[in-house]
């Protein structure tokens, strides 16, 4: 055994944390709710953490759902340890990288939903910011949940409520929980959908407009990106919930998996909007992209027709600029005007036919 592994046998473990005293509980600035749930109606205010433990395990018929915003590692190194939750499932929800997905450690479902809502703006810019993103990550056991967000929207409070106002649905237990959160997230997505189509629109009405080609490019691309932010949201989590769906995962039984379905299906149409919306902006991009060829090619003809009226003139000063001796007519009185009259009804026709064939 070397001497480091020694030192760290010999190294005093921290003292235990009594969550149950929230001028001691590290979580006290993470969690936003603490609430005890016994056959679908709501208990009254434990004192603690323990306390709420306590009552949901020794009736043994409720579940207790602690609330997070955005607690660091060491505020949720505790709760983690109080609630037995896997390493891997602790570090999957901490890590840097978190994707949509439902994965079960033990008897514990780890969920993690990506929340996006709508920036509001007055009209859309190269730098606009149309879809903020956060996220939410559940734990869901047999007789808790642990809801963690990260982000300034996609507040669970409205989810209680609606879940506190149906005790029968409540009763179903945390699956019930888990369901009503996917449930938000994914209506929030069918809402963020309605109002990206509003830009979608507005840019699609902008590009066909007479002067589309004058669009800048630089708003649809951003549209493009904040779409893609979207997508990343939305798409991944097709794969979990139809798991949720169709298979056993541990709390989540066959009472409360058709509900999950109705839930996928909301998803599916998110899906497929986005998608049409990704291929109508290309179509969009690349109608612009026509448009400011065509009217680069219209400025060409401009340019090239005033360059051939130009031309004229120049050839016959070019011409009676050589200063040779014997030029034709360079004694006669009348040669100056008719040079330049004929410089002039030569200029005429050519800028009339030009005009004539719509490039001037």
């Amino acid at each position: 055994m070397t001497s480091d592994l020694r030192r760290t046998l010999r190294r005093p473990r921290p003292p235990r944390v009594d969550l149950s005293h929230p001028a001691r509980s590290p979580l006290g600035n993470a969690v936003v709710n603490c609430v005890v749930y016994e056959d679908g109606r709501r208990r009254e205010a434990p004192a603690g953490l323990d306390e709420a433990l306590t009552r949901v395990r020794r009736s043994g018929r409720g579940f207790v759902w602690i609330g997070l915003h955005e607690p660091d590692d060491a505020e949720f190194a505790d709760l983690a340890e109080r609630f037995a939750l896997h390493p891997l499932a602790v570090s999957a929800a901490m890590g840097e990288s978190r994707r949509p997905k439902a994965e079960l450690y033990g008897d514990t479902l780890l969920t993690v939903l990506r929340t996006v809502t709508y920036v509001e703006h007055r009209e859309l810019t190269a730098t606009s910011e149309v879809v903020d993103s956060g996220e939410l990550v559940v734990f869901t056991g047999p007789d808790f949940v642990i809801s963690v967000r990260r982000g300034n929207h996609g507040s669970l409070g409205p989810v209680r409520e609606s879940l506190e106002a149906d005790p029968d649905r409540l009763a179903l237990g945390p699956a019930a929980v888990l369901h009503a959160v996917a449930d938000r997230v994914v209506d929030d997505y069918l809402a963020v959908v309605d109002a990206v189509q509003d830009d979608i629109d507005a840019v699609e009405a902008a590009v066909c407009c007479e002067d589309g080609g004058r669009t800048d490019a630089g708003h649809i691309y951003q549209l493009k990106r904040e779409l893609l932010e979207l997508k990343r949201a939305v798409t991944p989590l097709a794969r979990p919930l139809h798991t949720l769906a169709t298979r056993p995962a541990g709390p989540v039984d066959g009472a409360v998996r058709p509900y999950f379905r109705d839930v996928a299906d909301h998803l599916a149409h998110v899906v497929e909007q986005v998608t049409v919306f990704d291929g109508l902006l290309d179509s969009v991009l690349q109608a612009h992209l026509a448009q400011v060829t065509i009217a680069q090619n219209e400025d060409m003809r401009r340019i090239t027709a005033w360059a051939g009226v130009i031309a004229v003139p120049t050839m016959v000063c070019g011409v009676y600029g050589m200063n040779f001796h014997d030029m034709p007519e360079l004694t006669w009185s009348f040669g100056y005007p008719l040079v330049m009259g004929v410089t002039a009804v030569v200029c005429f026709l050519v800028h009339r036919s030009f005009r004539h064939k719509g490039w001037l």
